[in-house]
């Protein structure tokens, strides 16, 4: 009897134990749960940088319905769906292993100290024997040709391995041994602090956890195929997974899809892709021939992958594989309005750059993926983001976007893939910038900034946080420019006398009515002249000494210039005030671009195999030179800041091309062609242009040079922004057999 009592109270004990056991492994789950909820939608700093949650993006189309999943094969609750091979107890030991400074963020695990002045970053000078692969050469080399770019350690605000971190998977041919060993051994390693390490893949079969083989400590985390569940929000990128053929540099119009049809395409939805039988990711991928239907939905999966395929086939895969084999996959990308995005056995997928790159609105199914560049992209304005255990949902959502916003969705794609992933350049780029944006916190880019034309990178909210104070987003606020401009003549020669060009340009425009101030940057060897040589005017005229009289200069920043626009001049330019009014009453209606007279042209040697450069005057330019051209003041800012120092120091060095590479930079952030005004051919002064020394035009290898600077600027860009046009812009009556009283610029027309 006392036995068989010893043994219930041994049996209750027991089963209160288990019971303790299974309530804590609740608790854990549910804490776990609440904090991928808090992560699943980033949080994005508004215009006061606090901080809110946006709506979710599935289900303002459609009511969700219940997972399509039966029993045992339906998913747990939990947005991951990895690690099947693992027990819950596995998986939490991971997750708690993964990072060992999981809460480190910017205030925490930062020192904002090593980034002033300058946000330097150093990358690590690469030991023998070091293999590193194609792909993160080109991220190296992405930094090294970056402004941001410094090779002396005590400068650097970031620091960048040398050592190849990109592919952790153990089993791949690419996966680097003793990476922790080697980094720990860096003498300014410090647990990783201000370090950033990129990877594309990590962990290897079966689970592909987050696992990279080495304690990133306090380092950040450049990754592809994020996982909510270990991202450290406002730490980490997310970066976009791509593949080893992602060109260096791009960019440009993607001509595939610059003229295609603004709404409808042949099919609703695509996707072509390996079909996984078993294990991470096989799921949903499995389940596509529920909702493929052959005719507007495609979706194709193969069997054929890996050496034994064959030993795991089903009883679909001879059909899948004869379907899969029928359809051109570039050709469903093109004709499609959207692109299926699954997992694969990561969450990221080549796929999803594909689809930007196409023009095709992504369908992200891919439970748990921090979607790349989360916190400052607002993907509810290109993607489409869904729950992998509602696939059945598809088709009804998707053709229930009506066609206004497929065209939306559709260009928001193109802006952000020319933007931000075209390239491994722009990729690693935006990815700086963002840190910049942290450490430079109190003027950092708004959301308007990153997901408006034309883009972050060309947005530097050190010139101005507020967007009211760029010439692109004027039409989107509403905002006008300034109704007044500062011209800054470019003076490089002696001031002989009173009928001396600049003069006589100075009188003229300080009688336009439009004309705030004159500058005039004195880049000549010899003295300044007194005032007493410089001619009175109605407006203030100042004269600014350039500190290093390079031809760059004259593009820098002024502090003397105090409006919005700028007319730019050579000290033998010849204008009329009417022509220097009417360019003006032009160029506020175009503020992003620049509109002026002289007008030159580009084209493609194909014998030479490289940019031409021509002056013959024809009904076709798309360059207008500075010598004579109003622009924007915020592109001297970018042009001294933005522009590498060595294409600067080469502008010096050949005492050219600065107006060529104005030229280049404002098509390349507009994406238009410059706005030539009236019929005007000559706008130099002849005794100048034939006679002077001075004169840069009378060096016979001034035109050589300029087709040598025209190939430099295009490889720098990675494509050629200059666009052709054939409009010119005329005053109203011009040339009309009319009274010449009811003509407002009378003596335009006369010159």
């Amino acid at each position: 009897m006392q036995a068989r009592k010893g043994y219930l109270l041994v049996s209750v004990g027991v089963a209160l134990l288990f019971l303790v056991y299974q309530w804590a492994l609740q608790i854990a789950d549910l804490e776990q749960q609440q904090q991928l909820e808090r992560h699943q939608f980033p949080r994005y700093p508004d215009h006061h940088h606090h901080y809110q949650n946006p709506p979710r993006h599935w289900p303002e189309l459609t009511q969700l319905l219940g997972p399509y999943l039966e029993g045992g094969e339906q998913e747990e609750d939990s947005p991951r769906v990895h690690h099947q091979h693992s027990s819950p107890r596995e998986r939490r030991s991971i997750q708690d292993n993964l990072y060992k400074n999981k809460r480190c963020r910017m205030e925490t695990c930062f020192d904002f100290a090593r980034c002033q002045p300058d946000f330097g970053v150093y990358i690590y000078p690469s030991q023998r024997g070091d293999e590193i692969s194609a792909t993160y050469r080109k991220i190296l080399a992405s930094i090294e040709e970056s402004r941001f770019h410094t090779t002396d350690p005590l400068k650097a605000c970031l620091f960048i391995l040398a050592v190849d971190t990109l592919d952790r998977d153990r089993l791949s041919a690419q996966y680097v041994q003793n990476v922790r060993k080697r980094i720990q051994n860096l003498p300014t390693w410090n647990d990783g602090r201000n370090h950033l390490i990129f990877n594309l893949y990590s962990g290897t079969w079966p689970d592909y956890t987050d696992d990279l083989g080495f304690e990133v400590g306090q380092a950040m985390l450049a990754k592809a195929s994020a996982d909510v569940a270990n991202f450290r929000p406002s730490f980490d990128i997310s970066i976009p997974l791509f593949s080893k053929d992602h060109p260096l540099k791009a960019g440009g119009t993607n001509p595939t899809v610059a003229h295609a049809a603004p709404s409808s395409r042949p099919y609703l939805l695509v996707f072509k892709g390996k079909r996984y039988l078993t294990g991470i990711g096989s799921e949903t991928r499995n389940a596509l021939y529920h909702i493929h239907n052959g005719d507007d939905v495609i979706l194709l999966t193969t069997c054929k992958h890996g050496k034994d395929w064959e030993k795991h086939k089903d009883s679909r895969c001879l059909r899948d594989n004869q379907e899969y084999s029928k359809f051109d996959y570039q050709e469903l990308l093109h004709n499609a309005t959207f692109c299926l995005v699954p997992r694969g056995r990561r969450l990221g997928s080549f796929r999803f750059l594909e689809a930007l790159q196409a023009a095709c609105v992504p369908v992200i199914l891919s439970n748990g993926w921090e979607l790349p560049f989360s916190e400052v992209i607002d993907w509810k304005k290109a993607a489409i983001v869904g729950d992998e255990r509602l696939l059945l949902q598809v088709p009804s959502v998707t053709r229930s976007v009506d066609r206004d916003r497929i065209l939306v969705l559709r260009q928001q794609t193109q802006f952000l893939w020319d933007a931000y992933f075209s390239s491994v350049a722009k990729i690693v780029l935006t990815t700086l910038e963002i840190i910049r944006d942290r450490v430079d916190w109190h003027v950092s880019r708004n959301r308007l900034m990153w997901n408006s034309l034309p883009g972050g990178l060309y947005a530097l909210p050190q010139y101005s946080a507020d967007p009211a104070r760029f010439p692109f987003y004027y039409a989107s606020l509403g905002e006008s420019p300034l109704p007044q401009f500062t011209a800054v003549i470019h003076s490089v020669s002696p001031l002989q006398s009173h009928v001396s060009p600049v003069v006589k340009l100075i009188i003229a425009v300080a009688k336009s009515k439009f004309c705030a101030r004159i500058v005039v940057l004195w880049n000549s060897d010899k003295p300044l002249p007194p005032r007493t040589k410089w001619p009175s005017t109605s407006v203030p005229l100042k004269v600014v000494q350039g500190q290093s009289k390079t031809m760059s200069s004259r593009f820098a920043p002024h502090d003397v210039i105090l409006t919005d626009a700028v007319l730019s001049l050579d000290e033998d330019s010849v204008l009329s005030t009417n022509e220097v009014d009417f360019a003006f009453i032009v160029w506020q209606t175009f503020p992003e671009r620049i509109v002026g007279y002289p007008a030159r042209s580009h084209y493609w040697d194909g014998a030479r195999s490289c940019w031409g450069y021509t002056s013959k005057w024809t009904n076709d330019y798309s360059m207008v030179l500075t010598g004579a051209a109003f622009y924007h003041r915020y592109y001297h800012y970018l042009f001294s800041h933005y522009v590498p120092a060595s294409l600067l120091a080469m502008v010096d060095r050949m005492v050219n091309c600065e107006d060529i590479l104005m030229n280049f930079l404002v098509s390349a952030v507009s994406k238009q062609a410059p706005i030539k005004v009236t019929q005007k051919k000559q706008y130099k002064e002849t005794m100048m242009a034939q006679g002077s020394k001075a004169s840069r035009w009378a060096d016979p290898d001034h035109f050589a040079q300029r087709q040598t600077c025209m190939n430099a600027f295009s490889r720098w860009l990675g494509f050629m922004p200059l666009l052709h046009s054939q409009m010119r812009l005329d005053p109203l009556l011009f040339r009309d057999q009319v009274s010449i009283l009811r003509k407002k610029y009378r003596d335009i027309e006369r010159l």
